[in-house]
């Protein structure tokens, strides 16, 4: 009998041993060992970011030349103005244009600049002086007899971040205060001409808002220019349907270096940009034009255009070493059989450049060469391309694309062409704000989804790599951000495309797939048939004990009874 009871005694204490190392230590080292090992995040810094409210600031300096202002007004005017306009897109978008105006006059050197014989040349003398700022604007206020504009121009905007405006009609009885409160409607009309417009950052918020709160010109400047990017792939393409017929030779090399590489140098800070041509041979239009007897000529209806692009993209080619978008611009001599070929826009009138451009993709213009030789001349007949006559209309289109957005100054307004550089400075200003605030909107709206997506899937395994990315894009926001506060433009731009980047990386990490990883259900269908057959025996050997304990129990109470 003390055998027995022994022998019931080592079994209990084998089965609690058991359980014991099972809970104690098997559990615990089974959970550490199979758990998603997911590094932290700065979600209460992104969460932040998800509520966006941005502040532009722009410096403006007006400077008053001789016979603008009175002796006794020069002797008041204020050192400086700031005038702050707010908006609120939604509930988690807001903006803040802040205008920080300071007040001085013109120095010797600058009133001999101003004496220049034409506004041109005033522009060029007052650069040499100084160069401002990039985002900065200086308004030169001009006496309202000066002969230097035009009586009918109100201002004239050159090829930097300059600008010459005429004094509006001030009354001799007018305070300083009414003669400056007089201005500011003047210089705000310039500033909006020069720096940005409102609705052009609304639709750089296009990722973050509502496409309803965006006007349909905005939106459509928006969505013609392509996305923005760290470096852009720029292809010309010179298609010969007619090798046989015409011979053709195009200095492509040289008119790039003249017309284009201007406009790229000038584009350096917000992209990388290479450039290559070809010359493809054969490669015909998707679409057959239709013989037009009242003109003798071949056309191209409007609604055919989109027919086009198709059929010529699959000759192109494309550049698999490259992830960077390509911007694609034809230039297409039609053969001798379907010449001249003109394109006509919806209202059935003659395109006066022959070209038309698609969104984000590129540009194709039509080349006529049928009057350039005789129909008696040998084939194949040589061809000179006008290089100049071709590249003004690719130059134009380039711009579009790069979202260069189309200005429209208020009555009196004259903009000085921007020249061989191909851009002005106060365009590429506007850039500068569009592509900062559109960066911005595009890195928090990715982070804020990364975000949600890794904390509602709990088993996607969050490595030190993506950490550090999101990391970086955080940092890299909040200091777009704070350089966009303090109006410092080429930093608040450098900050937002490594955002960008950084958040790109983050949110297409391959170790993110959760497809990779399995479900619960998944988990359990593996885990029980290995689990269910060696936890029964020590589940039900713990019952008996604790059922053995039970009837010990009650039995020494019986009999104390």
């Amino acid at each position: 009998m003390a055998a027995l009871q022994l022998e019931k005694q080592r079994v209990r204490n084998a089965v609690l041993a058991i359980a014991a190392v099972v809970i104690v230590v098997g559990i615990p080292l089974w959970w550490k060992t199979t758990e998603t090992y997911r590094a932290w995040l700065p979600y209460s810094e992104i969460s932040e970011l998800d509520s966006l409210q941005l502040q532009l600031s722009v410096d403006i300096e007006v400077v008053f030349s001789r016979g603008t202002l009175t002796p006794e007004q020069q002797k008041k005017v204020p050192l400086s103005h700031v005038n702050v306009k707010e908006h609120q897109i939604d509930a988690k978008t807001g903006l803040r244009y802040k205008y920080e105006t300071r007040y001085r006059t013109a120095t010797i050197m600058e009133e001999d600049a101003l004496n220049q014989p034409t506004a041109a040349e005033a522009d060029l003398s007052l650069h040499m002086l100084s160069e401002n700022s990039c985002g900065s604007v200086v308004v030169y206020v001009i006496p309202e007899s000066s002969a230097l504009m035009p009586e009918d121009v109100k201002a004239y905007v050159g090829q930097r971040r300059t600008v010459l405006l005429r004094s509006p009609p001030f009354r001799s009885s007018w305070s300083l205060k009414e003669v400056l409160s007089n201005l500011d409607v003047e210089v705000e009309q310039v500033v909006s001409t020069m720096s940005f417009g409102h609705q052009d950052i609304v639709a750089a918020l296009s990722n973050r808002v509502r496409m309803t709160k965006v006007t349909k010109e905005s939106m459509a400047d928006s969505m013609r220019a392509i996305k923005s990017s760290p470096g852009y792939e720029i292809t010309f393409s010179l298609l010969n349907p007619d090798p046989k017929s015409h011979s053709l030779h195009w200095d492509i090399e040289g008119a790039v270096q003249s017309y284009i590489q201007p406009l790229l140098n000038k584009l350096a800070p917000i992209a990388n940009f290479s450039v290559d041509s070809q010359i493809l041979y054969y490669a015909v239009l998707g679409v057959n034009p239709r013989f037009d007897n009242s003109v003798s000529a071949y056309t191209l209806s409007a609604d055919s255009l989109s027919h086009v692009i198709n059929p010529v993209e699959a000759r192109l080619g494309s550049n698999a070493a490259s992830s960077n978008p390509v911007l694609n611009f034809l230039l297409y001599v039609p053969d001798a059989h379907h010449s001249p070929l003109y394109i006509r826009d919806h209202s059935k009138r003659e395109v006066p450049s022959n070209a038309f451009h698609s969104p984000r993709w590129g540009g194709i213009m039509v080349y006529n060469v049928n009057e350039m030789y005789g129909p008696e001349a040998e084939r194949p007949v040589d061809i000179n391309i006008n290089m100049a006559k071709v590249m003004g209309v690719f130059l134009a289109q380039l711009r579009l694309m790069l979202g260069v957005q189309r200005t429209h100054p208020p009555t009196g307004f004259v903009l000085q062409s921007p020249g061989s550089a191909g851009l002005a400075d106060w365009e590429l200003d506007r850039l500068l704000w569009s592509r900062s605030v559109e960066n911005i909107a595009t890195a928090s709206t990715t982070i804020t989804s990364l975000a949600q997506l890794l904390d509602q899937i709990g088993n996607i395994v969050i490595n030190d790599n993506v950490a550090q990315q999101v990391s970086s894009a955080v940092t890299s926001l909040q200091s777009a951000v704070a350089e966009l506060e303090a109006g410092n433009l080429a930093f608040a731009l450098h900050y937002s495309r490594e955002a960008v980047l950084a958040s790109e990386r983050a949110f297409f990490d391959p170790s993110l797939l959760h497809l990779l990883y399995f479900p619960d259900d998944q988990k359990f269908a593996i885990y029980i048939p290995l689990f269910l057959p060696m936890c029964v025996p020590i589940v039900l050997s713990l019952l008996k004990t604790v059922s053995e304990a039970k009837q010990r129990l009650a039995d020494k109470q019986a009999k104390s009874d």
